[in-house]
């Protein structure tokens, strides 16, 4: 049996999109999964520019914890069970680990690693001493049979940080989203690329500052003729905020933080063309037409000295998007190596392995 310790589900991120398809996901690749859940009055407003809410989280991993005891206490909980956190920086897994050994029952536990203290562009890598995080971050790590990242530039930041940690713990795993396509799919499909859209540029990303939102809107003061919307400004449903993407020709980054972007790869499908900075997971995923060079967003002060150069790429993305039904064959090579990140075939054989 494999059991999920699912994320908060937020309705304005991937995690609500997690609740629904992932349990699914798990037993269509041929794993019995049983969810543990958090309570329904959870706090859900997330904390401003943060993923999820700093005091709700706790609250939620804190009756899975009950949940998670409970088995044990029940004698639920058999020799090869797996659990799996959706979210591996969850200290719980200390205690489920604790249970396990003391109760002599050999479980397998993963983890899927999405930020930490060890980025220093994540809130808590921003905290000004982060000892405390270091130290649990490794016990975390080392507890986990698993720890599973979506990109090499992940793995890569994680073990830079901590390199004495053993690698043979770390997997790089597509994030099992195929949900996306079929989500999408009344959105979008491809004989929408050619149609003619509105000049419109999207922000997609958290209004925080990792994200960059200045930058975004010194371009939008330089290249006249164009919409720019951010995304977050107003309220919006995931089919709204899709229904946006396609309708719109670019979504722009100027992230100092992206261990995967989803935004981007939602972007594609949709028929966007991405303009994105060659720096963090973007450079992996992307190819060079999707790309502008990293030092030109690095900073505020960067993107005013580079602006031009900003504006000129801007145009060439719209002006590319005016061409896509000339230019699918790039188009189609980009969601075939994009697809990859979004899939979670390698995390399903890790689990179903027992290894």
């Amino acid at each position: 049996m494999l059991y999920l310790i699912e994320l908060e589900p937020v309705e304005t991120r991937y995690t609500a999109q997690w609740q629904k398809y992932l349990p699914q996901q798990l037993e269509n690749a041929g794993i019995p999964t049983t969810v543990i859940s958090g309570p329904p009055d959870t706090p859900q407003d997330t904390t401003p520019g943060a993923f999820l809410n700093f005091s709700g989280t706790n609250y939620w991993k804190s009756e899975q914890l009950k949940q998670i005891a409970t088995l044990f206490a029940n004698g639920t909980v058999k020799d090869g069970d797996y659990f799996l956190y959706t979210d591996a920086w969850n200290p719980t897994v200390i205690q489920l680990k604790y249970m396990a050994d003391l109760l002599n029952i050999s479980i397998k536990i993963g983890g899927m690693w999405h930020a930490g203290s060890y980025d220093p562009h994540d809130f808590l890598g921003r905290v000004q001493d982060k000892t405390v995080f270091g130290y649990t971050e490794c016990a975390m790590y080392s507890t986990y049979d698993h720890n599973f990242f979506a990109t090499q530039f992940h793995c890569d930041l994680f073990s830079n940080t901590y390199p004495l940690l053993p690698k043979g713990r770390m997997h790089k795993v597509g994030w099992p989203m195929e949900y996306l396509k079929t989500e999408l799919a009344p959105h979008i499909a491809q004989q929408r690329l050619t149609e003619v859209r509105a000049n419109r540029v999207l922000f997609p990303h958290r209004l925080a500052p990792e994200k960059q939102l200045d930058i975004f809107e010194l371009l939008s003061n330089t290249v006249p003729d164009c919409e720019y919307t951010v995304c977050q400004s107003t309220p919006l449903t995931k089919a709204e905020y899709h229904d946006l993407l396609c309708s719109s020709k670019v979504v722009f980054s100027a992230n100092t933080q992206e261990t995967l972007g989803i935004s981007m790869y939602e972007g594609v499908l949709c028929g966007c063309v991405p303009m994105v900075p060659d720096r963090l997971s973007y450079s992996e995923m992307f190819p060079v037409w999707c790309k502008y060079p990293s030092e030109w967003t690095e900073t505020y002060g960067n993107a005013v000295e580079h602006r031009d150069k900003l504006a000129n790429d801007l145009i060439s993305k719209i002006s590319f998007h005016s061409q896509l039904s000339k230019r699918l064959t790039n188009y189609t090579k980009l969601v075939q190596h994009l697809d990859q990140f979004f899939s979670g075939e390698k995390l399903y054989e890790i689990i179903k392995s027992g290894k």
